[in-house]
């Protein structure tokens, strides 16, 4: 909300400055008015304004008269001052001279205000002398301090005489009120003529004009008496060129007493009379301070007798002007006259000229000259050290404000090369004076321009001043088009010191690369370089020297050692090294491979000791594990021995075993052996939590057993006939037909175990149309019937030996009862003893 506030403020003080200016004129319409800096004419009435045209924003001065500041003269008096005004303006905009003040705008009136606009000034030399009448307050700055040197007063009289020049011979009029007042200074320091209001005709007619001493004379209607010459006391008596002479000289004599003139009436007509009658003889007193070159001339000047007065042609040839800075301005103002020749040779020795000369005349006096010559770009190389010469000596303010502008065209310019050779050479003054927004903008694409030119010179030149502006290059413009740039032209190039300066320019924009960017761009480039020069080795040493001990960039040992150290082994032997640059480069190499191996050598004890670390705590964990882990065992194993009550002692040797530290566990465990460590230790937990089987009470352990060694007795008795049996007898036999349809039958199932599988008969999926036989019949009565071993004892009293059974027999056996076969083919049934059983089971 302040912001609104204080725009709102500025528009409304600029909008009641303007209306309090120019109230209701016409020139409101076409220009903007900014500022107040000076005044001029008669009495300082002329109040000057800075401003600036609408339609062009181009700069100029609005001249305004306010009509109040007349409202104390009698109402006749006021309109014949009007009328002198308007006709002193109306003289001006007719007059076309570069030493008369010139008009842009005519006069416009209002009922409030007379007002034209011309030309940007500075000041009248009244206000510039000291005279601040009708000034705002405070003084404006520019006023503040300004002293005339004394090449700009040479120059200003020379100017003036050249003004008067050209209205006594070539307008044929007279001014007849020269006086700092109606001495305009311009923006450039040019000194104008100004005020007509009581010009006159060299015809001799007395129209409009005023007798000195008239009662109806008022302060406003007459000339100034300081300056006027002492003829025009008689009305009788016509005036001449020599009025404007003797007002000339005495125009001089203020200039260099401070803004005194040799008379001092003020406005008064007695003492006007008085001082006139004095002058009769030049007092050298007044002389003192003119310079003594002119001193004659002034003294001739201010003579009581026209006739005897010098002349504008005599002082306009004395020797006071005869200098060298006079004449450089003269030839400035005239340049446009001379053709390329002589414009050139004028240029090369200017800025020698420039040397002796104020700052204030090169900057408002000369460079508006130089920047003209742009539009003609043959005469760009001459006129642009010039330029670049006075920009040294500005400061950053004036150089944004009146040079920079008109420079970036020129820096868009490829014809004539020596245009970007001028630029490359005062590239420091451009760094050093130019926003960086501009430099951004307007110098970089110079730069690049630069880089991919065919001159040496400019390559050269442009490589030696990039480190200096790397600070302003973004690191997007910095690796897509600088750095590429710089590596182009150090691989083509077919000049050794534009390779050499290549590398040095690399080696100094290293500071302002991040580590990826020199990784990933400049390392790898070295080695592409195709040349073994000992300037450009050299050069390679140095980036890997400010690389390898740059403490951002770090470079690592696998780049070291597969990338640098490769490339640089080749080099020791090469014959064009001197014994220096042999020594530089070894003492490199050796420094590379130190660092390698002090960071492998670390590295592998930091993994030798982590190594070390894990081995001990995985020692411990294991320590720990078997300490609680139980006997493995099988589950057959586990649930025969709970059956037979009798384990077997390889089973228990084997527990024995496993409880006892193992002498190889101090090796590392894999994962796969940890984690079967961790299930068996849960699964062991779980086994500890579940509940014991217990076996129901209708039937007990010895029941279960004996029903199922009669059954394994019977199925094994039938396949011991069959197998002893004649082929014939089998095939005849119901007994032997049916042999095979026992309830249970001792085959190998799919994963080779032996257990007994219920056979056809039970599963009437095997063989449906087979009925049992009252042989099977008996056989499974009798097992079903039998409850102990001693039911087994009178089928059989032989005993058969262990080792004349069939193997085919064995297959069937699982911790169960075996059967003996007689000649006969019947099969005898034994009961067997417990330590047969155990026999059978290990």
């Amino acid at each position: 909300m302040d912001v609104f506030n204080k725009l709102k403020s500025t528009v409304t003080s600029t909008v009641n400055q303007i209306s309090s200016v120019l109230p209701g004129n016409p020139v409101t319409r076409e220009y903007d008015i900014t500022g107040h800096i000076g005044s001029a004419g008669q009495g300082l009435l002329w109040k000057i304004y800075s401003g600036t045209k609408r339609s062009t924003n181009q700069d100029a001065s609005i001249f305004v008269l306010e009509k109040r500041q007349l409202d104390k003269l009698d109402m006749k008096l006021r309109e014949e001052y009007f009328i002198f005004v308007k006709k002193g303006v109306s003289q001006l905009t007719r007059l076309r001279h570069p030493q008369i003040l010139t008009v842009q705008h005519p006069l416009e009136e209002s009922r409030e205000s007379l007002a034209f606009a011309t030309e940007p000034v500075l000041a009248s030399l009244a206000n510039v002398l000291g005279h601040t009448d009708n000034l705002p307050c405070p003084l404006p700055t520019h006023l503040r301090s300004y002293k005339l040197y004394d090449i700009e007063i040479k120059y200003g009289l020379m100017q003036i005489g050249e003004g008067l020049n050209f209205l006594h011979n070539d307008a044929k009029k007279i001014h007849h009120n020269l006086c700092p007042h109606n001495i305009i200074v311009s923006y450039h320091g040019a000194w104008k003529i100004f005020g007509f209001d009581f010009c006159r005709e060299l015809s001799g007619s007395s129209d409009m004009r005023v007798e000195i001493g008239s009662i109806d004379a008022s302060f406003y209607n007459t000339p100034n008496y300081d300056y006027l010459a002492p003829e025009c006391l008689d009305p009788t008596r016509q005036l001449t060129t020599a009025s404007d002479m003797f007002s000339l000289g005495a125009l001089i004599c203020a200039v260099h007493n401070k803004g005194k003139s040799i008379i001092s009436a003020d406005q008064n007509i007695s003492y006007y009379k008085r001082a006139v009658q004095e002058l009769r003889t030049v007092p050298p007193t007044c002389l003192l301070n003119i310079d003594e070159g002119l001193r004659e001339h002034v003294k001739m000047m201010l003579n009581f007798s026209p006739e005897l007065r010098a002349d504008n042609h005599d002082f306009l040839k004395s020797p006071y002007f005869d200098d060298i800075g006079v004449k450089t301005l003269n030839y400035l103002d005239s340049i446009f006259q001379w053709d390329n020749l002589e414009k050139s040779k004028f240029y090369k020795g200017l800025p020698q000229i420039m040397e002796k000369l104020p700052h204030r005349i090169s900057t408002n006096r000369i460079l508006p000259c130089l920047i003209k010559e742009f539009i003609n770009t043959s005469m760009v190389p001459f006129v642009l050290p010039n330029v670049l010469y006075i920009a040294e000596q500005c400061t950053q303010q004036e150089f944004t404000r009146d040079i920079l502008p008109y420079l970036i065209p020129v820096m868009k310019v490829q014809e004539p090369i020596q245009v970007l050779l001028i630029f490359m050479q005062k590239m420091e003054v451009l760094l050093k004076l130019t926003p960086p927004e501009q430099v951004k903008s307007e110098v970089l694409p110079l730069l690049y321009r630069a880089l991919e030119s065919e001159s040496q010179q400019i390559q050269e030149l442009c490589l030696s001043v990039l480190p200096s502006l790397a600070n302003l290059i973004e690191y997007p413009a910095m690796k897509n088009a600088l750095l590429p740039r710089i590596k182009r032209l150090c691989i083509s190039t077919s000049h050794i010191s534009v390779r050499v300066n290549s590398l040095v320019c690399l080696g100094k924009l290293i500071e302002y690369l991040d580590k990826w960017l020199v990784l990933d761009e400049v390392l790898p480039f070295l080695p592409q370089i195709p040349s073994r020069d000992p300037a450009v080795l050299m050069g390679i040493l140095g980036i890997y020297k400010l690389v390898l001990n740059h403490k951002k960039m770090a470079i690592s040992k696998e780049i070291m050692a597969t990338k640098i150290l490769p490339f640089l082994m080749p080099l020791m032997i090469e014959n064009s090294l001197s014994l220096n640059q042999f020594n530089s480069l070894v003492a490199l190499v050796k420094d590379m491979v130190n660092k390698v191996e002090a960071e492998h050598r670390t590295k592998l004890e930091q993994l030798n000791s982590i190594a070390q670390e894990q081995k001990t705590f995985e020692m411990s964990a294991a320590s720990v594990v078997i300490e609680s882990k139980p006997p493995v065992t099988s589950n057959n194993h586990v649930d025969l021995d709970q059956l037979f009550g009798n384990p077997s002692p390889s089973r228990t040797q084997e527990k024995n075993n496993l409880s006892k530290p193992s002498n190889h566990i101090s090796r590392s465990l894999s994962f796969e052996e940890k984690h079967r460590i961790i299930n068996e230790k849960e699964a062991h937990m779980r086994l500890q939590q579940e509940p014991k089987i217990e076996l129901s009470s209708g039937q007990s352990q010895s029941n279960l057993l004996d029903d199922d060694l009669k059954k394994m007795s019977l199925a094994q008795l039938d396949r011991v006939q069959n197998f002893s049996s004649p082929p014939s007898q089998q095939n005849n036999s119901p007994y032997q037909q049916n042999a095979v349809m026992q309830p249970y039958n001792f085959m190998s199932n799919q994963n080779n175990s032996m257990f007994p599988v219920q056979n056809s008969m039970i599963n009437p999926i095997h063989n449906k149309s087979m009925k049992p036989s009252p042989m099977q019949q008996w056989s499974q009565k009798s097992s079903l019937n039998s409850n102990s071993f001693s039911d087994l004892s009178p089928l059989t009293k032989n005993k058969v030996p262990m080792n004349s059974m069939m193997p085919n027999t064995l297959m069937g056996l699982n911790h169960t009862s075996v059967c003996s076969v007689n000649s006969v083919g019947q099969s005898n049934v034994k009961q067997l003893s417990q330590s047969e059983i155990n026999d059978l089971l290990n």
